[in-house]
């Protein structure tokens, strides 16, 4: 039997047999304890339909099933222990929908499809009653993750529809789940686009901006509205939006997991988006409709703490708070097969449950990929010492974040005020040897921040997302006066230093192909005109995309970029100085066992003339010049030791 059998099984004997215990005291002692068992709101046979609520609040519970908008019966819930509150529907019940209705304080609560809805009705106010075995593609019990070296990991965000709305992206399916799943698409140019360009990128983890049910858009109506999905509503069932047929609680399910299998084919690894750190309002979503005041923080007057800016924050460290987010991750590994989690502001959690979760899921995938934002919108109401905040990573094993230091040192700050190390700009030096360094103590390191990564592995390289403008918007703002050669250039050269450097690169969907905006920051509910990617750019820009891929094989050929431990960083990395103020210089090793090189130098020049780097005496062959690559090495390097680098731009040269 494997793991994944032997804990469904599990599950399912835990619930057969009736054990409930409440954790930390029994039901009498404390009202709000909570059940070991998993929570399984609705568990589905042909024969009967049983739901359960945790709700110990409540005086009474009733759940109504539903055909469309009919009501068609309605039964009175038996509270047992832990505040558990269940119900038995007779027959097959399979199509139908269901609701809750809680009474807390004399006062029927609106009706909820409660907080762990499998399967949702349009607009996800109600659950469905499904069959998941039906939801399987050809196929899915035969579905694997596909195997990698860590050293190869590189990750590749992407919305649904700004990879296949546009009509260039040659889709049947533009904008759905199924659009990413289709093989053989191409640009009028004849160009590979959506899942196949991945391929041909060389990426091996795709993060998909959230998929779990968000509130912003009406399912009910065809429509091309766009939203980011950064408002959760239901966490555990797929968004009907990017379905062909919302109204099929089963297709979307169906959908999604053919997407993953797809990926997996191709041999892709799949990353969600998840934003368990507030829910898009509180009178409309789950948590307040079962348990008030619960699953919330919630200040001294009765209202929402606001960590999160929109109006909530959850409150990880509470139990059932905690039990329900690991419980739905392990959901989705287990039923939909998902290789990692990407944490919005994930600060607003805490330590303790973020070191929870790894131990969870790597039980379930010793390969899972855990990494998120190390930051929150404004103070959480909770003892910051005790939350995933950025500088506590190196207490968080396993988990990574974003690493702000490298992104504002390549490229500049949020506020645009002035450019970075790709626009010559001085002072930058440190915080990109930092980033560099993949997050960890160096000796050769005089970052202003303190290193906040155990491991380099933890450190998650970028210059751009979704969040904020794009790269090419962003240098058309700052540089106004450069030519688009020019442009480029600093795009190259920031690319190049996110992934030379020992985190785990990222990149964000169509910055290989030098995508815009038309100029807007935050494009998180504007149509396709400013978020779609015309895929003629693919053509128009084919050396950014090229040498992008020469970026992602360079990883793979050359483990030496991802050392994947703080010892080893520190053994095998050491900087040349440069009194420019705008150009780093690194060397790589003692590589022996390690890489095929003996030592490779990699130059970096952020100025806007040519800069003169002393290297290590040595006979070197170039790997890249700055324009070509040879992966095993090209021609000898004419260097006794120094090395001109032109303005704005980077080689990498090795002894073999």
């Amino acid at each position: 039997m494997t793991l994944h059998n032997f804990l469904s099984y599990g599950a399912l004997l835990f619930a057969a047999i009736g054990i409930v215990a409440c954790t930390g005291a029994t039901k009498q002692s404390d009202p709000m304890a909570i059940p070991e068992k998993p929570i399984e709101e609705m568990s589905y046979t042909a024969e009967k339909t049983t739901f359960e609520v945790w709700g110990p609040t409540a005086e009474s519970a009733v759940v109504r099933l539903y055909n469309g908008e009919e009501l068609v019966e309605e039964i009175a819930m038996t509270k047992g222990e832990c505040g558990l509150w269940t119900a038995t529907a007779e027959g097959d019940r399979r199509g139908q929908l269901y609701a809750f209705q809680l009474t807390v304080d004399g006062k029927p609560l609106k009706e909820t499809a409660g907080i762990f809805a499998k399967a949702l009705g349009v607009n996800g106010d109600r659950g469905a009653i499904i069959d998941l075995s039906n939801t399987d593609p050809e196929g899915w019990s035969e579905d694997r993750s596909p195997e990698f070296k860590p050293e190869h990991r590189v990750i590749y965000e992407m919305h649904y529809r700004d990879m296949t709305a546009h009509a260039s992206a040659g889709s049947n399916y533009p904008g759905k789940y199924l659009g990413m799943a289709e093989r053989g698409t191409r640009s009028a140019e004849g160009l590979a686009t959506g899942l196949d360009h991945l391929v041909e990128m060389g990426v091996t983890h795709v993060h998909l901006l959230p998929t779990a049910d968000f509130g912003s858009i009406d399912e009910s109506k065809p429509t091309d509205q766009y939203n980011w999905g950064y408002e959760p509503k239901n966490y555990s069932a797929p968004e009907g939006t990017y379905s062909t047929d919302a109204a099929d609680p089963e297709a979307r399910v169906r959908e999604l997991k053919t997407l993953v299998k797809a990926m997996h084919d191709a041999g892709l690894n799949v990353v969600l988006d998840v934003v368990y750190n507030h829910t898009t309002s509180t009178e409309n979503c789950g948590f307040e409709l079962t348990v008030p005041g619960y699953f919330y923080r919630m200040r001294e007057d009765g209202s929402f703490a606001d960590g999160s800016g929109c109006g909530n924050e959850t409150a990880s460290e509470k139990p059932m708070m905690q039990k329900y987010i690991v419980e739905s991750l392990e959901y989705w590994v287990k039923e939909y097969h998902i290789d990692g989690f990407r944490f919005d502001l994930m600060a607003i959690h805490d330590i303790e449950t973020m070191k929870l979760i790894r131990e969870r899921l790597e039980a379930l995938n010793p390969n899972i990929l855990l990494y998120g934002e190390g930051w929150a919108a404004s103070a959480p109401l909770y003892d910051e010492s005790k939350l995933a905040f950025k500088r506590y990573t190196y207490q968080m094993p396993g988990v990574g974040a974003f690493s702000d230091d490298i992104r504002n040192a390549l490229r500049g700050t949020l506020d645009l005020s002035k450019g970075g190390f790709i626009h010559g700009v001085e002072g930058n030096k440190e915080a990109l040897k930092f980033g560099i360094a993949g997050g960890v103590e160096h000796p050769e390191v005089n970052h202003s921040e303190a290193a906040w990564c155990a491991d380099p592995t933890q450190h998650i390289s970028y210059v751009s997302c979704h969040d904020d403008h794009n790269m090419r918007d962003r240098l058309e703002h700052i540089s106004p006066e450069a030519s688009e050669a020019e442009l480029l250039s600093m795009v190259k050269l920031a690319h190049f230093g996110v992934f030379t450097s020992q985190g785990i690169p990222f990149i964000f969907c169509g910055e290989e192909m030098f995508r815009s905006k038309h100029g807007e920051k935050n494009t998180y509910n504007m149509p396709d005109k400013y978020n779609a990617i015309d895929w003629s750019l693919k053509h128009n820009y084919n050396s950014l995309v090229e040498y992008v891929k020469s970026l992602i094989a360079l990883r793979k050929a050359h483990p030496a970029f991802s050392l994947q431990t703080a010892e080893r960083v520190r053994e095998h990395l050491s900087f040349i100085e440069s009194e420019n103020t705008a150009a780093v210089g690194f060397v790589l090793d003692k590589l022996e066992g390690i890489d095929s090189a003996k030592r490779i130098v990699v130059l970096m020049n952020g100025s806007r003339e040519a800069t003169e780097f002393a290297i290590p005496e040595g006979s070197y062959k170039w790997i890249s010049d700055g324009v070509n690559w040879w992966m095993d090495g090209g021609e000898a390097v004419a260097a006794d030791g120094k090395l001109s680098v032109a303005p704005i731009s980077a080689v990498v040269i090795a002894e073999f």
